[in-house]
């Protein structure tokens, strides 16, 4: 892997000098804007509203327009001459409990190797102290010119830095949630945990693969090969949940591999939906096996035969 950056970590009067890895990669493919009409690349081209000009790479700047109109142009040398103590120090602020961070505030991830043997002693005593405390270091550190707010943590064997969000960067989210009339019954909560934990049984998170992704190649070796595209039926999301009880057992069913329950409204779905929530036990109904064949239908016979004949004894 690529160095990213290279610096220490400063907690009181102890560096550890290390080297900052990115941590996650994406795959897939990049699409690049065409003509529709006859595939030709369109270029996107860097032009200047006053003068009309291309501008080169090297010629452009940052700016800033106020309310009024106004630019200020802030060029690259401006920037680099901004002071910025955690150039090239992770410097840490506080070690908190690990349930203080909420993940919301998380952004990238890297990992942090130690840059030297000479660091390895100062690297494996924070690792092994934020292991046993389960805490985690608030920090700060300066990527790409930004200072931005970051999480030392430990993973596996590794210390793993992740850049944060400010708080003021976090939004309000007063009012987005229901409102506090809204409640859930104890039956509900007990088929949505019994739902949880049937969902859960045998996951393997690695073996996840991007859909999308897997879709999209397959789309674009069709186009290559000039054949037909292979398409599937999107998944639709149901529009309302009318019987949240009925949902969640059917939900149950299919996460377990049973066959689809009873349809509400019959008298055995809602037998079930009561034996779901506790109240009355359903009764399930033995149906009788069928008779298929030459021998149940001779069966069938020898049967009504001996009743036929009984009753005419009776009879007489």
């Amino acid at each position: 892997m690529r160095t990213m950056w290279k610096g220490a970590i400063g907690f009181g009067l102890v560096s550890v000098p290390v080297r900052l890895y990115a941590a996650t990669q994406e795959h897939g493919i990049k699409l690049h804007q065409v003509h529709a009409e006859d595939g030709g690349r369109i270029r996107l081209k860097r032009v200047c509203d006053s003068c009309g000009e291309d501008v080169p790479y090297e010629e452009v700047a940052k700016g800033f327009e106020d309310d009024e109109g106004h630019t200020a142009v802030v060029t690259q040398s401006d920037l680099a001459g901004l002071p910025l103590p955690s150039k090239k120090l992770i410097d840490v602020l506080a070690f908190v409990d690990a349930d203080r961070i909420d993940p919301l505030q998380l952004s990238s991830s890297y990992y942090l190797a130690p840059d030297s043997t000479a660091a390895d002693k100062p690297y494996v005593l924070l690792r092994e102290t934020l292991k046993q405390t389960d805490r985690v270091a608030v920090t700060k550190i300066a990527l790409r010119t930004r200072e931005s707010l970051a999480l030392l943590r430990v993973h596996e064997d590794l210390l793993t830095l992740h850049t944060m969000y400010w708080p003021d960067e976090i939004r309000d989210s007063t009012d987005l949630a229901p409102p506090s009339s809204v409640t859930v019954r104890p039956q509900e909560l007990k088929m949505a945990t019994s739902l949880m934990d049937t969902l859960s049984e045998d996951f393997d998170l690695t073996a996840l693969e991007d859909e999308y992704q897997v879709a999209l190649d397959d789309l674009i070796a069709a186009h290559l090969d000039h054949r037909p595209v292979a398409r599937k039926a999107a998944t639709k999301a149901p529009d309302n949940v009318i019987d949240l009880m009925s949902a969640l057992q059917a939900s149950i069913d299919r996460a377990a591999g049973k066959p689809s329950g009873t349809k509400v409204g019959t008298k055995a779905g809602t037998k079930a939906k009561k034996a779901a929530a506790g109240r009355e036990p359903a009764k399930a109904k033995a149906e009788p096996k069928k008779q298929t064949g030459r021998t149940g239908r001779t069966g069938a016979k020898k049967t009504a035969a001996k009743k036929s004949r009984s009753a005419r004894k009776k009879a007489g």
